[in-house]
């Protein structure tokens, strides 16, 4: 009617169910990319090392604990230096991915208030850029097993990408529902950083997972119920843990079955399939979880940030 004002009007979105949230992100895959490529820009801007830091990383580590374990306190793992190398590689892709999702949404929070897109693409591009400094770091690997020429349990290296996308999973699962939880409670990040360290001694990466696997009692549960623990194993077991046939190899000699046994579990390669199978399937229902709660809270994040 003339001279009555229009009611106010309040435009609300839609919420999105989990399938059509997924294939909301399919659609913004290229701008996935750009995000990554971002993140790597910003990393080793004004660096003159630039991405030799991703090699450097394990390196550090490699010394730092070998001088530690091997040296000092006399590690029993035979070439010690491979087995942590081969565990750490996996553990640095896990703890860079998820620290760096989870602070991602606060970090970018110019974007988040001026441009509409998905929001789980930030955490995502983070787990995306600690993916390929994974890859970089993998040549440090790939050359100590050339210098030693080391022959690795060719049998085991077909789980080795089922293994890395569980983790990727995983990552990504968590990466997702703590970015979000972070936004509404900052301390998230620090009580990660603890979370992290405690985590990294409760995964068999500077000891063998017979030290504590092979115990009973509610010790041997809690270690079994890491799902980080699997991808872990899988990654020692194919590079590191190769059975000495007694063969005319001119690579080094390596553990015998029984040396095998007394640091990995004795299980067939059928089983660290199985586990890496619930590792995978813990990672799905995590990431569905995850993104519901990113989908019921995305809606104040301008407010709080």
């Amino acid at each position: 009617m003339p001279g009555r004002e229009p009611p106010d009007t309040q435009v609300v979105r839609a919420r999105l169910g989990l399938g059509a949230r997924a294939a909301r992100l399919l659609g913004y895959r290229e701008l996935l990319v750009g995000m990554v490529r971002k993140e790597l820009k910003v990393r080793y801007k004004n660096s003159v090392l630039g991405f030799a830091w991703s090699l450097l990383n394990p390196l550090l580590y490699l010394v730092v604990f070998y001088v530690a374990f091997d040296l000092i306190l006399g590690s029993a793992i035979e070439h010690f230096e491979i087995f942590l190398l081969s565990g750490l590689l996996v553990w640095n892709l896990f703890s860079t991915g998820l620290g760096a999702a989870t602070g991602s949404i606060v970090a970018n929070a110019g974007i988040v208030n001026k441009v509409s897109f998905p929001r789980e693409i930030l955490p995502l591009a983070s787990i995306g850029a600690a993916l390929v400094h994974f890859a970089l770091q993998a040549l440090v690997l790939g050359a100590v097993l050339l210098v030693l020429r080391w022959d690795v349990a060719w049998e085991y290296v077909p789980l080795l990408p089922v293994a890395l996308v569980a983790l990727l999973v995983l990552t990504a699962a968590l990466g997702v529902l703590l970015s979000a939880v972070n936004v509404y409670l900052r301390d998230t990040q620090h009580f990660l950083e603890l979370g992290l360290l405690a985590w990294f001694w409760m995964t068999p990466v500077v000891y063998g997972f017979m030290t504590i696997g092979g115990r009973e009692g509610a010790g041997k549960a809690l270690f079994m119920a890491n799902p980080v623990t699997p991808v872990v194993l899988v990654f020692q077991r194919a590079i590191y843990a190769r059975l000495d046939t007694g063969g005319g190899s001119s690579a080094p000699r390596a553990l015998s079955g029984e040396g095998v046994t007394a640091i990995l579990p004795p299980w067939t390669w059928g089983e660290y399939a199985l586990y890496l199978g619930l590792t995978f399937a813990v990672g799905l229902v995590l990431l569905a979880v995850g993104i519901a709660v990113f989908g019921r809270l995305e809606a104040n994040f301008a407010e709080e940030l």
